[in-house]
């Protein structure tokens, strides 16, 4: 579909096409040919095997140099699904270590890679600073320094993503609390891989304003009510939840019924080399699935905008993209 499109929940190593990551992996010979699959994919069996060639994939990114490349790559795959506003998972455990000059030098070469991709693909780009939750609330706490440390224009948000299952996310409540006191909004992943309670924890004990995932919300409708009520945004991700086989097909998928019921839905694709899509594919699916049409996903797009972190005049200068009548 050739709509214009925002994307709010984006891993950046995760969205690296595996050609690139094959190619840097050449370049500097290391060897990490076991996590492609015979035509060249990656190959994965399950979430936590996802992960480990998640983590195998990203350690051929050495150096801002390496980030810079990847940036332009992933931006570029972006604006041909027509993606005109995207915001970025970042993680200081992947950029130098938690080491905040190291960081520093890391977001500069991102940042330079968006403002060269604004200016020639016509695609604005914004980060949101992602302690990993497997790695613990220590570290978590090196890189909610990071993020406080570069906030600003570029850096507008916090979050926390990896293995749901490991720890609550009131471990990480300090790292959340001095991201807020920076003046960072706030977003959380929950409701992925376990049901609605851990969504209820994380709106409770970080204070967060969007839910990255959140589609088992589903299972408990008076939480439905409350998300739908209190206007908590969720950063849907429908083929990824497929492709990992939390939800059986597209028909199945809870963001219809959510959608039906008030919650404000938003697409994205998380990490989507890994699950075969794009944003384009995203809206094509959701067409055929419920009957959505142009208006559905303009909305879909006007409330991801409104649900964006970045500032005032960023998002009166993408609105105007997202109308009808824009040329």
């Amino acid at each position: 579909m050739t709509l214009p499109k925002v994307e709010l929940h984006l891993h950046l190593e995760g969205a690296a096409p595996p050609a690139f990551i094959r190619g840097l992996a050449q370049e500097k010979r290391i060897d990490i040919s076991g996590i492609f699959a015979a035509d060249g994919s990656y190959a994965y069996t399950d979430f936590w095997h996802f992960l480990k060639v998640y983590e195998a994939a990203t350690s051929v990114l050495t150096s801002p140099e390496d980030y810079h490349r990847l940036t332009l790559a992933v931006l570029e795959e972006s604006a041909k699904s027509g993606v005109v506003y995207c915001e970025t998972f970042l993680s200081p455990d992947f950029c130098g270590g938690r080491d905040l000059s190291a960081w520093r030098e890391y977001l500069h070469a991102i940042e330079e890679a968006g403002t060269q991709a604004e200016r020639t693909m016509g695609v604005t780009l914004r980060g949101i600073v992602t302690p990993i939750r497997h790695f613990g609330p220590e570290k978590a706490k090196q890189v909610a320094l990071c993020a406080a440390e570069t906030a600003g224009r570029f850096v507008v948000g916090f979050g926390l993503a990896g293995d749901e299952k490991v720890g609550k996310p009131r471990d990480f409540a300090w790292s959340f609390d001095m991201a807020r006191e920076a003046g960072l909004r706030l977003t959380c992943h929950a409701g992925e891989w376990l049901g609605p309670d851990s969504i209820r924890d994380a709106l409770r004990d970080l204070r967060v304003e969007r839910i990255g995932h959140g589609v088992r919300a589903i299972e408990d409708l008076a939480l439905v009510d409350e998300l739908a009520e209190n206007g908590v945004v969720l950063e849907v991700c429908p083929g990824s939840n497929i492709a990992l086989g939390i939800y059986p097909g597209w028909r199945k998928h809870p963001i219809g019924e959510l959608h039906r019921r008030g919650v404000k839905v938003t697409v994205s694709t998380d990490d989507p080399p890994f699950f075969h899509t794009t944003m384009a594919r995203e809206y094509d699916r959701l067409a055929e699935a419920f009957d959505w049409d142009e208006g559905v996903f303009r909305e879909i797009a006007r409330t991801s905008l409104d649900a964006a972190f970045c500032d005032p005049d960023t998002r009166a200068r993408i609105a105007p993209l997202l109308e009808p009548d824009h040329a």
